[in-house]
């Protein structure tokens, strides 16, 4: 069997950090390796209700968001899961207690604290409500597959942790930034289970990413790629080290392995 599958990050990996664009590079370079007979899929901690237009017009085979909580190919939905209502509700009532900011991801809204104070989570607030539905805690309608905290205070954050952590996997971004997991999932069951479902050898698996919440992917294929861009963990783990987003990184990594 010939067929590779490729998995992209979105953030630093195929979109620009300082241009946010994807380049015209990096789009033909993905077209050439799905000409090629290849399958290309997004492996985001995105959910499938934070991803623009641009990425999902490139055509991409298939999709694992929200850090696996959500899979499709070919515009099927294989698998989704969402975090039960009554827990979304004690969760909000926490972190207005523990005074955690938050944003709650959805596959179809995204949802934000009307009294968040958080420079950088009014900052992302303003830049989502242009693109995608934003929608505030007390929407009756809330549905939330994963979640992303920024804290103040590290005992707060602690009693955060040690209430939930049985729960949910937290991964830390930076020092008061982290993502949150159902427990269970990851970018790498997401995989998992598309090479179970697809049928496709570990040989022929290959990622690329640039930060933390890509281990778990560079991880588990045969052939883990760094972006330039990348942060140290993940410089240190993978085989194989490309250009930064900026510099045709995707289209170097492909060629070297001969994808195109």
């Amino acid at each position: 069997m010939n067929t590779k599958i490729i998995f992209f990050d979105i953030d630093g990996t195929i979109l620009s950090h300082t241009t946010n664009k994807i380049s015209d590079n990096t789009k033909s370079a993905i077209k050439q390796a799905q000409a090629n007979g290849h399958l290309a899929f997004i492996n985001t901690g995105r959910t499938i209700g934070e991803i623009e237009k641009d990425i999902t017009d490139l055509g991409f085979d298939g999709y694992v968001c929200g850090c696996g909580t959500f899979i499709s190919y070919k515009d099927s939905i294989l698998h989704q899961d969402t975090i039960p209502y009554a827990t979304i509700q004690e969760l909000i009532i926490d972190l207005r207690n523990y005074k955690i900011e938050a944003i709650l991801e959805g596959s179809t809204a995204i949802y934000y604290d009307d009294l968040a104070t958080n420079p950088q989570v009014k900052k992302i607030k303003g830049e989502q409500s242009l693109t995608f539905d934003v929608k505030n805690w007390e929407a009756t309608d809330i549905s939330v597959d994963k979640f992303c905290i920024w804290t103040k205070s590290k005992e707060a954050y602690l009693s955060f942790y040690e209430k939930y952590k049985h729960s949910f996997d937290f991964i830390a971004r930076s020092e008061n930034f982290s993502e949150v997991i159902p427990i269970g999932y990851s970018k790498k069951t997401g995989i998992q289970f598309l090479l179970n479902h697809l049928n496709i050898p570990q040989e022929n698996t290959y990622a690329l990413g640039d930060s933390t919440n890509d281990l778990t992917m560079l991880q588990c294929v045969k052939h883990s790629i760094a972006m330039g861009n990348a942060c140290k963990e993940i410089l240190e783990l993978v085989s194989y080290v490309t250009d930064d987003v900026d510099h045709d990184g995707i289209s170097n990594a492909l060629k070297h392995f001969n994808i195109i």
